[in-house]
């Protein structure tokens, strides 16, 4: 990481510790094991020229972290698919159809930790006037990649607007399509330690998606919800696979999504 990006990094946690301090908004305890001084899980391209520069935008985002320093590297997915890559975070996007959701995110855990991830950011929606804007896509995008690092969200409510972070849901993407400081806060506390390199799981050649399903496109293939926002729709879901668990992060398109039963 250049030397500017380390001081922006430090300096974000200086004033970390001077501000109010806000909520975590770690994705449980999910994180990539860290075995050097920065994780350097690749992305891979498997978006088209319609959202080239905004992978690019997020990438350089995250990679103002202190602790990460992901590089861009071709795709090895199918993007209508988007199966996940063993220690890698595979960015995709398609017309997935009238699902209900603008993006997922979906993480497969093996041993506690991340192996690998997956981004779908759905053309079917982005299409459309509605959200066929620079900063709806800027904001989806850095949010689902933030959720394959491990970051949940510092607001659930689309109602409201309280943050300048693509960790928020909100109707008001402008203002919120980058990381703030406490995101970059949030993942020094996530990757807050080291493990040694012959404990690392994922990144050791392994198929593509070896002991994993593809992420699916509807509740009926995430599993079971474990978690709803604001609104009531889920949002978080489980499911259990023969090489563990994927775990599946739901951004649905304002209006759309299940409701909880009440």
């Amino acid at each position: 990481m250049p030397t500017w990006s380390r001081k922006f990094a430090f300096g974000v946690a200086v004033v970390a510790l001077t501000a109010p301090v806000l909520a975590t908004h770690s994705w449980s305890t999910y994180h990539w094991k860290r075995t050097t001084s920065e994780l350097t899980v690749p992305t891979g391209d498997n978006v088209d020229l319609r959202w080239d520069s905004y992978l690019n935008m997020a990438i350089t985002d995250w990679n103002q972290s202190a602790v990460i320093n992901s590089a861009k590297v071709a795709g090895s997915t199918n993007p209508k698919n988007c199966r996940g890559v063993s220690g890698t975070i595979q960015v995709c996007n398609a017309k997935y159809g009238q699902t209900g959701w603008l993006g997922i995110a979906s993480i497969s855990l093996s041993g506690g930790h991340i192996v690998q991830g997956t981004t779908k950011l759905n053309d079917t929606y982005f299409d459309t006037a509605k959200y066929n804007t620079p900063a709806w896509r800027a904001l989806v995008m850095c949010q689902e990649i933030g959720h394959d690092y491990g970051l949940g969200h510092q607001d659930e409510d689309f109602n409201t607007d309280n943050t300048a972070s693509c960790m928020d849901y909100t109707s008001v993407p402008e203002g919120n399509e980058h990381p703030d400081a406490h995101d970059y806060e949030q993942l020094l506390t996530i990757y807050n330690h080291m493990e040694s390199a012959t404990m690392t799981i994922g990144g050791n050649g392994r198929s593509a998606g070896a002991g994993f399903a593809e992420p699916g496109d509807t509740p009926a293939a995430w599993g079971r919800p474990v978690r709803f926002d604001r609104q009531g729709r889920p949002i978080v879901f489980v499911r259990e696979e023969a090489a563990g668990k994927t775990i599946t992060h739901v951004f649905w398109a304002i209006g759309e999504g299940p409701r909880r039963s009440r």
